[in-house]
């Protein structure tokens, strides 16, 4: 069974972080948010955005990165990044697996991504393209983890019989 966590270093904009609720909902994971936070937890836009989703939440809260790191030493810390030189698809995701995103402004701090290049991964993207929205990005990692394990876990099937072919 996969242990995915999102973690989310000083994430800024309430909307984003509530849409990530979601998609962690969907996932069976684990939310991680790092303070400073830009907003309140009773913040309107981040449970509107969340929705009833955010009750159910499996959500863990942080003074700071090194508070994050002291309470989960063990499982893979991947880092996300467009400076990252290794593709989210061909990197090998563990079994626990720590997906770390930056703040919506200004992404992961250098010096982390210097001490972690080779756990630093990238979604491929047009030039003209600065970054991904935040909630979209998490959403690509997350089922980019998932697909690696086979979605273990994840209702795979839907409620229609599949099609067959004409003949």
């Amino acid at each position: 069974m996969v242990n995915l966590n999102i973690v989310l270093l000083e994430p800024e904009i309430p909307q984003n972080t509530g849409n990530i609720g979601r998609t962690c909902n969907a996932m069976g994971a684990v939310l991680h948010l790092v303070e400073p936070l830009g907003f309140s937890i009773e913040d309107k836009y981040l449970k509107r955005a969340g929705m009833d989703y955010w009750k159910a939440l499996n959500v863990k809260y942080y003074r700071d990165y090194g508070d994050f790191l002291a309470k989960n030493p063990r499982g893979q810390k991947v880092f996300i990044s467009k400076k990252a030189s290794h593709r989210c698809d061909q990197f090998c995701y563990q079994e626990k697996v720590y997906l770390v995103f930056g703040k919506e402004s200004v992404g992961l701090p250098e010096e982390l991504l210097l001490e972690n290049q080779e756990l630093c991964v990238r979604i491929p993207m047009s030039e003209k393209t600065r970054s991904l929205n935040l909630a979209n990005t998490v959403a690509i990692l997350s089922y980019e983890v998932m697909r690696q394990h086979a979605f273990a876990g994840l209702k795979t099937a839907g409620c229609f019989p599949p099609s067959r072919p004409n003949g």
